[in-house]
């Protein structure tokens, strides 16, 4: 049976493609952060009929990626996809952004993703095959009002993408992203929230708590299923939901689409 690694995949976006990715038969590696949640899906998994393991897992941190990449290539044999989805989101103006949010947000949503691939990419390169399917953002295709930190890391994860895909697929590695706005699941539980008072920061929560309830914002199994179609159709890119719409519009209009964020805040 084919193997994936998912990280992030004890909750939302993870949970989901673990799940769909056992209906497909696959057998998972996973891992998070938290023990407990991640071993609760991880029965759910199972109770589907594959194997899976689960390992806690900061993936900000080389030493332990690299740990579960060991564990996970010593119990399945081989690894056939990587699926990168661990991630946090900020939001706040950039006055009232510290360094130390900048650190917390590069090390999750880029370096994490960075430690997963280089991990696991010498075993990818002896077999000649792999699949690496990293969950990007909207926010990695046009800019965002008051997400600068978060698009950063974002259109980094874009341009990682893209590049990667150029070198690695004549290695027979492809490389994929796939793009959801805003996902309702449990988005709200790592999200940050900057402003000038804890009023203002609170005031940003219940927009984007507001946000995630409307139809804009993506669903968990909406983003699941284009992890699906990105594996199983070798797609370069998947947008999912109404991220389409927009990034289309910023191809096309982007001083327009600058124009209406910008008075949108005011």
């Amino acid at each position: 049976m084919p193997t994936a690694i998912i990280t992030g995949g004890s909750q939302g976006i993870g949970k989901s493609t673990a799940l769909l990715l056992a209906r497909k038969g696959y057998d998972l590696v996973l891992t998070a952060r938290q023990a407990d949640t991640l071993e609760a899906t991880a029965a759910e998994v199972r109770a589907i009929g594959t194997k899976v393991l689960a390992i806690p897992c900061d993936v900000s941190q080389e030493a332990q990626v690299n740990t579960l990449v060991s564990k996970a290539i010593d119990s399945f044999g081989s690894i056939d996809v990587l699926i990168n989805n661990a991630g946090v989101c900020m939001t706040g103006p950039i006055e009232h952004t510290r360094l130390d949010d900048w650190h917390r947000i590069i090390d999750v949503n880029l370096w994490g993703y960075i430690h997963t691939i280089h991990a696991l990419l010498p075993h990818f390169l002896q077999r000649g095959s792999g699949t690496i399917v990293n969950v990007g953002s909207i926010g990695g295709k046009l800019p965002l009002p008051e997400m600068t930190v978060y698009c950063t890391s974002k259109y980094a994860i874009t341009g990682l993408t893209e590049t990667l895909r150029l070198e690695l697929k004549p290695k027979g590695i492809h490389v994929s992203a796939v793009h959801p706005s805003a996902t309702d699941s449990n988005f709200m539980e790592r999200a940050q929230f900057r402003g000038s008072s804890e009023q203002e920061a609170e005031k940003r929560r219940n927009s984007m708590s507001s946000f995630l309830k409307s139809p804009a914002a993506s669903k968990p199994q909406d983003v699941a299923d284009a992890v699906w179609d990105a594996v199983k159709h070798q797609k370069d890119e998947v947008i999912v939901g109404s991220g389409s719409f927009m990034s289309a519009a910023y191809k096309f209009f982007p001083g327009l689409m600058q124009f209406a964020m910008q008075t949108s805040k005011q």
